[in-house]
């Protein structure tokens, strides 16, 4: 039976039209790329830093978030760049202590090509105005940042959502920083080994973060334990969503704890997030 002109170029149309639509939906619900914290194999990286990250590369992680003193592990800030260029890498970030961060350190990361320079750790503060002497320092270091074109920002702990003297450090840091200075890393697994409500904290405060880091909980109690992330309590389906919906850009696997070695967690878990839908 033949189909008129009209008919056919409206059915067509709708087909197109739902094909678009799963496209979208498809895209959504994955992460086309993600990456990871180099610490996750820190104790094997110092051996062969150019070998690992291109193991690193060859399963799937797009980029990188380095640490330690040297985020640069031995090369130039240029020779960084351009070794990871040559493995289809960039490496976006690094957690730099306080104590090493500094002018000629940002400046150094900025010429590396990073996005962000990010303080890893402070521990718990005694107090409310302790909180606020920290949110002081980040803004100064994020005003250096603003001037090399780059990003300065905190990663969270487990401490950061718990009450101390009524205070929960995080809240105090984000009311106290200027978005166009500080930005947050969003640790998963210590927002959510702190009790704090993750889907809550991302719909109030969701727009801060622009990082997330993405590892895995085998159990909370009596002290928290990592494993592999498909293999554990988080439910990283549900947050994975909340975190595109809140606009978070960066997707990082770090690892801390093995069921077998480093280097099999890693393959292990871009395997996870290469299957996943959500």
């Amino acid at each position: 039976m033949m189909i008129d002109r009209r008919k056919f170029l409206q059915q067509s149309a709708s087909l197109a039209a739902l094909a678009l639509i799963a496209n979208r939906v498809e895209a959504k619900g994955t992460l086309k790329q993600f990456g990871c914290q180099l610490y996750s194999i820190r104790d094997v990286l110092p051996k062969d830093p150019k070998g690992y990250m291109k193991q690193l590369a060859d399963m799937g992680y797009e980029y990188f978030e380095s640490y330690s003193k040297d985020p640069f592990w031995g090369m130039t800030p240029k020779e960084a760049k351009s070794y990871l260029s040559d493995i289809g890498v960039k490496m976006v970030s690094t957690h730099l202590g306080l104590p090493d961060t500094n002018e000629a350190m940002i400046a150094k990361c900025a010429e590396a090509g990073l996005s962000y320079v990010i303080c890893p750790a402070i521990g718990m503060q005694p107090s409310a105005d302790a909180w606020k002497q920290k949110a002081e320092t980040f803004s100064k270091h994020g005003e250096t940042a603003k001037k090399y074109g780059i990003k300065y920002g905190y990663h969270n702990h487990s401490y950061s959502f718990q009450n101390a003297n009524g205070v929960k450090g995080q809240r105090i840091l984000l009311e106290n920083t200027d978005p166009s200075l500080v930005m947050f890393e969003l640790d998963m697994c210590w927002i959510e080994a702190s009790g704090e409500d993750t889907l809550a904290h991302l719909k109030e405060y969701g727009k801060r973060y622009e990082l997330c880091h993405v590892k895995q909980l085998e159990t909370k109690d009596p002290k928290p334990k990592q494993t592999d992330l498909e293999k554990g309590i988080i439910d990283y389906k549900t947050l994975l969503r909340a975190a595109k919906d809140a606009g978070i850009k960066y997707y990082l696997v770090e690892q801390e704890q093995y069921p077998v070695s480093p280097i099999e967690s890693m393959k292990n878990d871009a395997a996870y997030l290469k299957d996943l839908k959500f």
